[in-house]
């Protein structure tokens, strides 16, 4: 995908909103309203906030604005508790106009297409849960060719599900001349795509998590990449196993020992500076209320786990933070869900706030943590997507951006 030395098209340069003026047109817009409800209230609206600018935009032109999303996963039938409608009724208080929402458990139904039928330049209509639909997941034609069949011109904004190749996402395309990407979109392949491919250095990148085998490819990519890979997190422990120490009931990927080594090795050749934990916090049961003690890395006794890196490692990751101009960071240093293991990753967090570098924070659970600890304002930029960060950090093609035109 970004690699232009393999030949690879580049996903960088698609058209966006602002290649276009949708005047009179009816424009598809796929958002990414997969909010947390909890008894019909949205409890987080940052995707409804961000959804805005591109709806605005739209908008002003005087384009009517069909906007669609899925919402958690009812697996290909309607369920009342995950419609869209609570979601209509925010997005009209938040844009001060009637969102008008079309309640079709088939999605493209008689109200859907009446309600487009009778749109007036600048209005909006959404769309009901376009996972109510099996074929959604599924790439189906049939559902493309209906949602396809409500517009002129589609817009991606959905960088969340930018990963997977669904109608409303990527078969829709395929029926529609004009497909272009939005603001949200835009801002996710500039700062992901930039700040691998092309970033100012010294160049950080901090992964954490629990599993060595979610990341893999991640490791590889960026082994080619960055000047230095600080690793923390579960993960760490494999690394610590591989090096010989003892990890007693932490966390432990056995079979990827091998692997880590490899990867040590791989840095090394590659002059890339691997920063591994040098202590842990442990404790001796999975509980914010158990006995903790401070251990060398590779010295954790039976009977207890590594839960969050140590004051001295959070030390030695601040520092190396504090060099960067450019830092992508995807993954907790601990199990932050937890007060007494969150300093690891509230150290990071802190660092990454007080530094003057261009700070990228890879969605998922590390967006969560920097919300959280009250950070995230002070970050460059904050993906909306986990998984699809990931894959774009792995270097890999993501359906949803590709199928956008080509400037």
């Amino acid at each position: 995908m970004l690699r232009k030395d393999k030949g690879e098209k580049t996903m960088l340069n698609k058209k966006s909103v602002d290649d276009i003026n949708v005047k009179g047109q009816r424009v598809l817009v796929r958002c990414d309203f997969n909010v947390p409800l909890i008894d019909g209230k949205i409890t987080d609206e940052n995707r409804l906030v961000a959804a805005l600018p591109t709806i605005k935009k739209l908008v002003a032109d005087g384009g009517k604005i069909i906007l669609c999303s899925h919402l958690g996963k009812p697996k290909g039938e309607p369920k009342p508790e995950l419609s869209l409608a609570p979601v209509a009724v925010r997005l009209s208080e938040l844009l001060g106009q009637e969102v008008k929402f079309a309640a079709d458990p088939e999605v493209v139904g008689p109200n859907a297409k009446a309600a487009v039928e009778a749109m007036k330049d600048g209005e909006i209509v959404l769309l009901e849960n376009t996972r109510y639909r099996a074929e959604e997941t599924k790439n189906g034609e049939a559902f493309s060719k209906e949602l396809a069949s409500l517009c002129d011109v589609f817009v991606n904004d959905a960088f969340g599900t930018a990963h997977r190749a669904h109608c409303s996402n990527v078969g829709v395309t395929q029926y529609v001349d004009t497909a272009v990407v939005g603001y949200l979109m835009q801002k996710e392949i500039d700062f992901l795509g930039n700040a691998v491919n092309n970033p100012e250095r010294p160049f950080v990148a901090i992964l954490g998590g629990a599993k060595v085998s979610s990341k893999i490819s991640v490791i590889e990519n960026l082994l080619e990449k960055v000047d230095t890979l600080i690793i923390g997190g579960g993960m760490a422990y494999t690394f610590a196993k591989a090096q010989g120490g003892t990890v007693g009931d932490s966390l432990l990927e056995a079979d990827y020992c091998e692997y880590a080594l490899n990867m040590i090795k791989k840095a090394d050749e590659k002059g890339v500076k691997l920063l591994l934990p040098v202590d842990n916090i442990i404790a001796d049961d999975f509980s914010n209320d158990a006995n903790t003690q401070v251990v060398a890395c590779g010295a954790i006794p039976d009977g207890w786990q590594g839960l969050d890196i140590g004051p001295e490692t959070a030390k030695l990751y601040a520092e190396a933070v504090k060099e960067a101009k450019t830092v992508v960071w995807n993954g907790p240093m601990g199990c932050f869900e937890m007060p007494n293991f969150a300093a690891g990753t509230e150290a990071v967090a802190k660092a990454l706030a007080e530094t003057d570098a261009v700070t990228i924070i890879g969605g998922g659970d590390s967006a969560a943590a920097v919300n959280q600890l009250g950070y995230g304002d002070k970050m460059t930029h904050i993906s909306t997507g986990g998984g699809a960060s990931l894959e774009f950090l792995e270097g890999k093609e993501l359906p949803g951006v590709a199928a956008a035109n080509d400037k």
